[in-house]
């Protein structure tokens, strides 16, 4: 009898390396096996038992220690760990590192060429003077970004980039072959391509030219580029759009729920060009109404596998500037076939429901539709029918510059589904929803992107009543796939608890204007949030309460993880409602329709990838249109400068006091050396800055009189003179 020739097993390479780099970045953690495993993605039984022989191995060589049977422990590495670096203005830095509660500050001359973002390994030290932890970088584990927006600066036969971020603290080096036509003064995009060991700055190639600085069309472009965000589609993407069949085909109708005999109408901003949601509203014989919530079904034109989807999930969202739209998707789609314009047929992803008089949902359909939009409406026109409730438009409201009268049937739909809104939003907040309902900042703009003006943008019934409806089709939708059994991959919108440190951060700052939060439980801390957000309206104070309010919350983020949504107290959430203009949504309907159609349920570690994607997309998205808005009001500004304005002291640090304009809300920073009545420092425990000889306070929250000093376009600067306390100038 022949013996079976034992199966050779696989040596996994570079094990122990792997396996002490794990120990190494989270030194004080404790792992087993199992653990290691896990993070290596080893799951047979060969892998494990080489896991186990290294980790004895590397005991033996008193690398790790054993601190109870088969758990283990580095030693003698407790100095070294990993984070994320964050540049200050003045080219200092800390590291955000998961194992200490406070960051670890890094001196300019121990960053060793790591810049703000990069993943790093830091060498960690106690400080001597307050016992705080300071560090060194030793290791670039990966950098956050290598192209950088600036302005170049010509020698003889090279030139330097001055970065216009504040946060970096070098000058990138061109070589003359590297200019790719930029000359002096040109505000350029710049790669980082080596930085030699011996060199102060890294050697970088320039890759577009953006134009010359102050001029609008280069800062906007520019503020695109510091986020990598496109401004146009590539050639090839608009000519894979162009040629898509965006006809509505007898064939894909019978594959449809076919709802064009039912009421439609979309209501929108009024400078809107992309509807991709609209409401049907029809009145059943029972007494009851069956409401649609129809949105544009962007999955039927982008396809998977496509160069259209690979951009689409590439930019993940469209993008909000003060003057523009950046879309996600071609214009033939974005404004064209996937936008529910009126009196056009249109395919659709729909969610309809039965709803009573009493906001109860008692039944529900989700599929694709056919829908026939009847009619358009602005914001402003449908707000006219709710308070007046009649069906006439003033010409100064209307969107065509005329007066009209609006057919009954839509009025009448209008006003009770304004009706059940209400009823719904009421809920809502009973169930412990924040009503976040911050003063957004709009330009009124000529023909040249010049700002003649400012006006805030606010919520009232009409957009409520749409953004309760838009809610209930994602919660819905959320958790009709989130409750199935066996449990199947979805795309969640979640939104987790507040930090009871930033809530606590939060009490102390809205004391000294005499509000207080309750933080006893989930139900009153939301409570008092809502009590303090609707008090502070109209107030000078309001938009820096609301500010920081929003900052003591969470960040809502992408996930396949579901923990619910805590700023709308739902258990299930999600994004079902603009897929024109998120990615998320895109994924959603795919996932529905592929879960409607009986699929099994979708790769969790592909979507989750993507999921992770979006959700950093959407930061970059917003933080670009801060910055574009924030270049306006500095644009705005200028033409301001011999003028008094009062404004809330908004933020207080040991360089100055950030000041935000009641009647503008554009923010300003008077620094503590343009302070000449007394000698100023900063006390971090009263937001103030305190004067040595005369004890005078400048505080968080008071309100002061300032004037113009000076305004930077191009590094986004707005710096004021105080002229003195509001109270005291009044006086």
């Amino acid at each position: 009898m022949t013996r079976k020739k034992k199966k050779k097993s696989h040596k996994i390479p570079n094990l122990t390396d792997a396996i002490f780099q794990i120990f190494k970045k989270s030194s004080n953690k404790i792992y087993n096996y199992k653990q290691i495993a896990a993070k290596l993605n080893i799951n047979d039984t060969s892998g494990r038992n080489q896991i186990i022989k290294t980790l004895k191995k590397l005991k033996a060589k008193q690398k790790i220690e054993e601190v109870d049977r088969g758990k283990y422990r580095v030693i003698g590495s407790t100095e070294y760990y990993t984070g994320i670096l964050d540049i200050t203005s003045r080219g200092q830095g800390y590291v955000i590192c998961d194992e200490f509660e406070e960051d670890i500050f890094v001196p300019n001359n121990k960053l060793n060429k790591a810049l703000d973002g990069d993943e790093v390994e830091i060498y960690v030290y106690k400080r001597r003077k307050n016992n705080r932890p300071e560090g060194e970088i030793t290791t670039i584990v990966k950098r956050a970004k290598t192209e950088f927006v600036g302005v170049l600066e010509m020698q003889k036969n090279f030139g330097f980039v001055v970065v216009s971020n504040q946060k970096m603290y070098t000058d990138i080096f061109v070589s003359k072959d590297n200019l790719n036509g930029a000359q002096n003064g040109d505000k350029v995009l710049v790669k980082i391509d080596d930085w030699p060991a011996r060199a102060d700055s890294p050697f970088g190639i320039i890759t577009k030219v953006l134009g010359k600085p102050g001029e609008h069309n280069t800062e906007i472009h520019s503020i695109l580029a510091e986020y990598g965000l496109p401004y146009e589609f590539p050639a090839e993407v608009e000519h894979f759009a162009n040629k898509l069949d965006t006809s509505i085909q007898e064939t894909e109708i019978k594959k449809r729920r076919d709802m064009r005999e039912v009421l439609t109408f979309t209501i929108d901003p009024k400078d809107a060009k992309d509807f991709d949601d609209a409401l049907s509203f029809q009145e059943l014989e029972n007494g009851n109404y069956e409401i649609g919530i129809h949105i544009a079904d962007v999955s039927h034109y982008v396809k998977t596998g496509t160069i259209l989807d690979e951009e689409a999930y590439e930019r993940a969202t469209s993008v909000y500037l003060v003057d523009r739209v950046v879309p996600m998707l071609p214009e033939i789609l974005s404004n064209g076939a996937c936008s529910l314009r009126p009196n056009e047929e249109k395919y659709t992803f729909s969610a309809v429901f039965e709803i009573n008089n009493k906001a109860e949902v008692l039944h529900q359909w989700f599929g694709r539709t056919v829908t026939y939009s009847d009619k358009r409406f602005a914001y402003e026109e449908a707000q006219v029918i709710i308070e007046t409730k009649d069906n006439k438009i003033p010409a100064d409201i209307s969107l065509t510059g005329t007066s009209y009268e609006v057919e009954q049937p839509i009025v009448d739909a209008i006003l009770k589904l304004d009706e059940l809104a209400k009823i719904m939003r009421s809920k809502r907040m009973n169930q412990g929803a924040i009503s976040f309902d911050k003063v957004e900042v709009r330009f009124n703009l000529d023909e040249n992107n010049n700002p003649e003006g400012v006006y805030f943008k606010t919520q009232k019934d009409a957009n409520k009543l749409i953004e309760e409806f838009m809610l209930l089709a994602n919660k819905r939708v959320a958790a009709f796939i989130g409750k199935q059994e066996p449990s199947k991959t979805f795309v969640y919108r979640v939104h987790d608890e507040p930090d009871v440190e930033k809530l606590a951060n939060l009490q102390t700052i809205i004391s000294r204007f005499g509000y207080s939060l309750n933080l006893k439980s989930r139900k009153s801390t939301t409570s008092s949030l809502n009590k303090l957000l609707e008090d502070v309206k109209g107030k000078g104070e309001q938009n820096m309460v609301d500010t920081l309010a929003i900052r003591s919350m969470s960040k809502a983020k992408y996930t396949t993880n579901n923990i619910g949504h805590y700023g709308l107290a739902f258990e299930y959430y999600s994004h079902f409602t603009s897929p024109i203009r998120r990615y998320p949504d895109v994924m959603v309907h795919r996932l529905l329709q592929h879960y409607l159609d009986g699929g099994k349920s979708a790769n969790q570690e592909e979507y989750e990838v993507k999921c992770e994607h979006s959700s950093n997309m959407e930061n970059l998205a917003a933080n670009a249109e801060r910055d574009s808005i924030k270049y306006m009001q500095i644009k705005f500004m200028q033409d301001h400068k011999d003028e008094e304005f009062v404004g809330v002291i908004s933020g207080v640090t040991e360089w100055g006091i950030y000041v935000e304009i009641i009647a503008n809300k554009c923010e300003g920073m008077v620094r503590i050396r343009e302070i000449k009545d007394d000698y100023y420092t900063f006390d971090e425990k009263q937001y103030a800055l305190v004067g040595e000889v005369t004890k005078n306070m400048y505080q968080l929250g008071d309100e002061v009189v300032v004037k113009v000093k000076n305004t930077d376009l191009v590094k986004r600067h707005l710096d004021f003179n105080l002229i003195g306390k509001w109270s005291e100038v009044e006086a």
